[in-house]
């Protein structure tokens, strides 16, 4: 089994602070910071563990994989993931479905 090295894009962040803000809402809404400190290390483990396992993300290329988890604090969530340079992944997409 390979163990890949995993790296956060800059479009992930991006898109993580557009679905979650920056601070706990109200009624105990998670913030992004809460997302990246509980539930990302167990998708990054994901992708490091088992990128080839993955579903592809697009036909015909197998270097752009995706997950589909549940978090502790978001009810599911769907991170998309590149192989680069055989040895790492980089996560650059999130969509998170916190209903």
């Amino acid at each position: 089994m390979t163990r890949r090295t995993v790296r956060i894009d800059s479009q992930f962040f991006a898109e993580l602070d557009a679905q979650l803000d920056e601070t706990r809402g109200p009624n105990g809404e998670p913030s992004a910071t809460d997302f990246l400190l509980i539930d990302l290390p167990t998708i990054a483990e994901g992708f490091a563990e088992r990128f080839d396992e993955l579903p592809s993300l697009y036909p015909d290329r197998s270097d752009y994989r995706y997950l589909v988890a549940t978090g502790r604090l978001v009810r599911a969530v769907v991170v998309a993931g590149q192989l680069v340079d055989h040895d790492s992944v980089v996560l650059f997409g999130i969509d998170i479905d916190q209903a």
